[in-house]
């Protein structure tokens, strides 16, 4: 798809978005939160340190986020019981934190109870919005043919119409994320699909890079139908098979995060910023091998050339962060040295309380 396609696409995409339905709690001027990815490394952590002790359950991350000064969390619901979402509500309400929940989509009817338990027990413990992924893994790593992806992609469609339903019956806004899996338009294609007031997006700000999308026309193109996001940064470095990408401190990569930012309080009053700064070595993303090209059979050379130019100009200062040489207790420094830059960063240069 050349640009001037793409932009059609983004202008209709835009003109046909299903507006948010209103909700009775807002947080819309809450600090930036955290996605509990943020968090990785301390996540249920059994490392021996009393400076950055593991978060058990969500309690723990709550705790940690207020301290810190953190707008609420994003995290999985999986496995809470009634008791527990009420604990999750009571501390939530007491800090004065917001809440999403991250749910796993039901694959067959079989599964739609199991999804509509978790939908409940997320609203009882205060979300008004669950983020999803199709995928789990990424596009370019998973499917080795185009007739797989297309599998998936079924699979996919078939998911969204079964959690459609409940999240309507429940009026909790379901947002899919753009996880290294859809290009930005394929996911608007299967949003309208759906058709659906109740359905919508985790607009994340630097995933697609790695699918040779430029990430401002993704956010143009997504942020019409955006209920959620994952706020990071990104710095890249060339090599031999493609191009290494990598998260990197708020305001030290190359997204324009304030216009991004502004993009998702224009389209949404109610939106709310999840800190996705995730602690790891680099991604490498192979696209000049055969194999990453299995299931683009769209995109075309002009692409590639420009993410590749975007590669090149915008080299990173400094080598790219790589923590697999720290030690345990060097990757939970490293990883809160990395969260609590990224928040002050999002206090002094973001339109964010």
């Amino acid at each position: 798809m050349d640009r001037r396609s793409f932009l059609q696409k983004s202008a209709l995409a835009a003109a046909t978005a299903i507006a948010a339905p209103a909700i009775s709690q807002t947080f819309k001027d809450a600090p930036m939160g955290l996605v509990v990815h943020t968090y990785s490394h301390r996540w249920h952590s059994q490392v021996n340190s009393e400076k950055y002790p593991g978060f058990q359950n969500a309690l723990d991350l709550l705790e940690h986020c207020h301290q810190i000064g953190g707008g609420g969390v994003q995290l999985g619901v999986r496995n809470w019981t009634q008791d527990f979402a009420g604990k999750v509500r009571s501390r939530r309400e007491q800090l004065g934190l917001y809440l999403e929940g991250s749910i796993r989509l039901p694959k067959s009817t079989n599964e739609v109870a199991a999804f509509e338990q978790e939908v409940k027990l997320a609203k009882e413990a205060g979300a008004s919005v669950v983020r999803t992924v199709c995928l789990g893994g990424r596009r370019y790593e998973t499917f080795d043919s185009l007739e797989a992806f297309q599998d998936f992609k079924r699979q996919s469609v078939k998911s969204l119409e079964l959690a459609e339903p409940v999240v309507r019956k429940h009026q909790i806004r379901l947002a899919v994320e753009n996880h290294k899996d859809w290009r930005a338009p394929e996911l608007v294609a299967i949003l309208q699909h759906l058709g659906s007031e109740w359905v919508g997006v985790t607009l994340d700000f630097g995933n697609s890079i790695s699918l040779l999308e430029n990430p401002m026309e993704v956010v143009e193109t997504l942020v019409p139908y955006v209920f959620s996001t994952h706020v990071k940064d990104m710095a890249f470095e060339e090599y031999e098979d493609g191009f290494l990408m990598s998260e990197v401190q708020l305001g030290e990569g190359v997204l324009d995060l304030p216009r991004i930012v502004s993009l998702c309080q224009k389209h949404n009053a109610d939106i709310v910023f999840n800190l996705e700064m995730i602690t790891r070595d680099p991604l490498k993303i192979p696209c000049l091998t055969k194999n990453y090209w299995a299931t683009f059979p769209e995109v075309n050379g002009s692409e590639l050339a420009r993410t590749l130019r975007m590669v090149r100009e915008n080299k990173h200062p400094a080598d790219l962060p790589l923590i697999s040489d720290l030690n345990p207790v060097g990757k939970l420094a490293a990883e809160e040295e990395n969260v609590r830059n990224s928040l002050a960063y999002s206090r002094s240069s973001l339109p964010i309380t």
